[in-house]
């Protein structure tokens, strides 16, 4: 794997772009998103990306913006937009208190952020998804739902392996029941200590992307656990943080770059 971190060229223009707008979200409301894009002319491949359950908080400005400093237009909604607004955590605690944000919803919202980004002068058409924890797993479902993606990144998304008794009626059915309605490459990276989704859960998932002929990269970490890009908190570990970010610089240049 050819690294991609430290890159660019010392002589080269590395604008970008970023703030809160308000797009088109599902049902017809208007729900606010942050956008990150690169400077310069010339329209870019995009990313949907899927905030996780802490929220649309400030973890998820600095994810767009290191996207758009590799050359995306990253476009992230607010998920809980009609629940009110505050503080991401005082957001999130509302969101939790009410049973959380349903699948239909996500999936609503990222079928409208896709139409409307792929409408702007900015965007290539070519659009990937991506999602960290609840956010992975919310990508993979918008992927499998949602005709139009060109590629999806799972970042170790819990509860795409569910139960029965896990079902919900804001969740009603597990995304890996979709897998043969994924029509996109994936790329899954999973810490081998997570306990959500287990070593065996992502097994799982992959015997049925490999049952269905699923185009699929899955890299699994070693004394990783749950969140091992958070550098906020105490899951976060470096080395093999760089190296799933190289890996997701890596296949999104792949699927949505090169021709």
């Amino acid at each position: 794997m050819s690294p991609m971190w430290n890159s660019f060229s010392t002589d080269t223009d590395l604008s970008i772009t970023a703030g809160i707008v308000e797009i088109p979200g599902g049902g017809g409301d208007t729900i606010h998103a942050y956008l990150a894009r690169p400077g310069g002319d010339g329209p870019r491949p995009a990313v949907l990306a899927l905030h996780h359950m802490p929220g649309w908080d400030e973890f998820y400005q600095e994810f767009c913006e290191r996207l758009a400093r590799h050359g995306y237009a990253v476009v992230c909604p607010d998920l809980y937009c009609r629940f009110g607004h505050g503080t991401p955590d005082d957001v999130t605690a509302l969101v939790r208190a009410e049973g959380g944000v349903t699948d239909e919803s996500v999936v609503a919202d990222s079928a409208a952020a896709l139409e409307w980004m792929k409408a702007q002068p900015w965007c290539s058409g070519r659009v990937g998804v991506i999602g960290t924890c609840s956010g992975g797993r919310h990508a993979l479902l918008a992927a499998s739902l949602v005709p139009g993606f060109s590629a999806v990144v799972d970042l170790w998304g819990g509860n795409v392996v569910m139960a029965e008794d896990q079902l919900t009626a804001a969740r009603p059915v597990a995304p890996i029941d979709y897998t043969d309605r994924l029509e996109v490459p994936i790329l899954g990276l999973f810490g081998n200590d997570d306990r959500s989704p287990t070593p065996a859960q992502v097994d799982q998932h992959e015997a049925a992307l490999k049952e269905h002929g699923k185009e699929y990269e899955f890299h699994r970490y070693d004394g990783a656990g749950h969140g091992f890009f958070y550098y906020q908190g105490p899951m976060y570990r470096p080395e093999q943080a760089m190296s799933g970010w190289e890996r997701v610089f890596e296949f999104l240049q792949r699927k949505l770059q090169e021709s």
